[in-house]
Formats: structure tokens, sequence, C-alpha cells
């Protein structure tokens, strides 16, 4: 038996056990921090961040929101390994070059889902309200999960050898750029930590900046000798593992 295939598995597990474990906890202190604190407020505990606000910054919602950015980060550093070793030619398992797409597809799905205690399909909010409502916070939060998406599928096609041509690249160049310059206007405006937020998610932002630059070139530098692409390689590795770990010790 080749043990070297088998030995991302227990980092793996141990992963998705301390999502599983984290998503049921969450999900067990929303619903009566939510009653709580829509009740102590006066008002129908239906919309806790648009009739009374009190959903952000409170204990519940600041340990949903740090949740999701712990998982997103710890998902993305387990995948920067992944490509950080691919990028040093270590002799990976070969199911490691769909690190990219399937971690980072589970946190778009995730996302698509979760990002959000009162937006569609968990909350009380319907599919129009959360997308084409007045909460940007809620629709830039699914935005990013839709590019996660994109980026998964696009990558998951040309890893397994389904579209060839150079340009399947481009999606996760110019979609994580995307993603990255939205974290210099995505603000928690109703949030008492907005400020400090603010200031951590545009050093997010140009994390993600490098790491989709450095792909970018890495892909399509002009007359670039194999090292100058093995160089961009390892920033790009480099950048998504300081980018998850940015999001790891995210703080509100």
């Amino acid at each position: 038996m080749n043990l070297h295939r088998w030995s991302y598995l227990p980092s793996i597990l141990l992963i998705l056990a301390i999502s599983l474990a984290g998503i049921s906890d969450v999900q067990a202190q929303a619903p009566s921090g939510h009653q709580d604190i829509s009740t102590k407020a006066g008002v129908a505990p239906d919309h806790p961040r648009h009739a009374s606000g009190h959903w952000e910054g409170s204990p519940e919602g600041i340990a949903y929101s740090e949740f999701n950015h712990h998982f997103a980060g710890l998902s993305d550093m387990l995948f920067g390994f992944a490509e950080l070793g691919q990028a040093l030619q270590y002799p990976l398992p070969l199911w490691t070059r769909l690190a990219l797409p399937t971690i980072l597809g589970a946190v778009g799905v995730y996302s698509m889902i979760w990002s959000d205690h009162d937006a569609w399909p968990i909350g009380s909010l319907s599919f129009a309200d959360t997308f084409f409502g007045q909460d940007r916070e809620i629709i830039e939060h699914k935005f990013c999960a839709a590019l996660a998406m994109a980026i998964a599928i696009c990558e998951a096609l040309r890893r397994t050898g389904r579209v060839r041509h150079p340009a399947w690249a481009a999606p996760l160049v110019f979609l994580t750029l995307a993603g990255s310059l939205l974290l210099f206007v995505h603000s928690h405006a109703n949030h008492p930590g907005a400020a400090r937020i603010d200031l951590h998610h545009a050093v997010l932002g140009a994390v993600g900046v490098c790491a989709g630059l450095s792909k970018g070139l890495s892909s399509w530098l002009p007359g670039a000798s194999p090292l100058v692409r093995k160089r961009w390689d390892l920033a790009w590795g480099g950048c998504v593992i300081l980018f998850g770990f940015l999001l790891v010790v995210y703080s509100e």
C-alpha cells in the first residue's frame, strides 16, 4: 500500500469534523439568540438585521460570522497547501490537483446557503429580498459564493482535461481578482466594530489581488521560462495560504 497517497486523509477528516461540529453549534445557538434579542428590542423576530439591527454585532451574530470566516479560511489554507505542493513539484497524489475545485466548490455552496443568518434559504428573507434587496452586505456575500462556485466548475473541467485551451485559466485569475477587489468596498456597516473589520477586509483584498496577479503571470507571462512560471506559482500558493490564515484569525 502506498501510504503517501493517504497522507492528507487525516487532515481532511479533521477539518470536516471541526466544520460539522461548528455548524451544529452555531445553528443550535442562532434561533434562541435571535428570538431573545428581537424580543428585548420590542420587534418581531423575523428580520433581526432589517427591523432591529441587533443581530449584527450581537454575541450570537459575532459567533456566526466568525465561524463562517474561519471555515472559509481553513478551507483556503487546505487547498493553498495543495497548490503550493504542486508548484514545488512534490510527488503529491494525483487527486490533490482537484483540491482547489473540490474545496472551493464546497465553500461556495456553504456560503450560498449559510452566509447570512436571516437570508434565503435559511432565514426569513425571500429569494428576491436576499438577491435584489437593499442589504448590500448580503448581496455581496452571495455574489462571492457564486464566484467561488464558478471558479470551482471551471477548474474542475480544466484539471480533469475536459477543456484544454489556455483561456480556461482566465476564470480563476479574473474571478479571484473580482472577489478580492470587492473586499475593498465590502462593509459591515451596522456592526460596532465596522472600522476594524473594514481594515481587515482591505488587507484580505490586497493579498487576494496579489494571488490573482501571480496566477495570471504564471499562466500568461510572455516569454517566461519554466523557472519564472514556477516562482509565480509559488507566489500564488503562498498568497492563498496567507489569505486563508487571515480568515482563520478573523475576529469581530
